[in-house]
């Protein structure tokens, strides 16, 4: 009977370990560890402490990052289109609460990064410390 109770806790404890973070298998955007800090303090990126606005941040992830404000938290997702194959045109664009590829015009939810194609924007991971925004992979 204990073999049985410890066998059902082992099992239990090593199927329901987590990662925290987002799902990032997608074949057309490879994946970069990085990390970087927002400060929302500084005036290029202000606009993040209201909700459902939106910031361009260049250098970082594949094609850059999307950051987001949802109202009850930030999303990150990398600005490669995500149907798309790298190329000149694959940047997306911000458009209100929609991120947009200019390759093939579709349109992307910034509040959950899904589009109408089979994969959705790539995600980051985001810590929030007082206005400080720590985004990494």
């Amino acid at each position: 009977m204990k073999k049985l109770f410890f066998l059902t806790l082992l099992s239990t404890l090593l199927f329901s370990c987590s990662n925290n973070g987002p799902v990032n298998n997608n074949p057309f955007i490879p994946n970069y560890s990085f990390t970087v800090d927002i400060n929302m303090n500084l005036p290029l990126y202000s606009n993040l402490q209201y909700p459902s606005n939106a910031i361009y941040y260049a250098g970082k992830g594949v094609k850059g990052l999307i950051i987001f404000n949802t109202g009850s938290g930030y999303n990150a997702f990398d600005a490669a289109c995500p149907n798309q194959t790298l190329s000149s045109c694959s940047t997306m664009t911000i458009n209100g609460i929609e991120a947009v590829c200019p390759c093939d015009s579709k349109t992307y939810s910034l509040f959950t990064g899904q589009g109408n194609l089979q994969y959705p924007m790539k995600q980051y991971r985001v810590e929030v410390n007082g206005n400080v925004l720590r985004i990494y992979n």
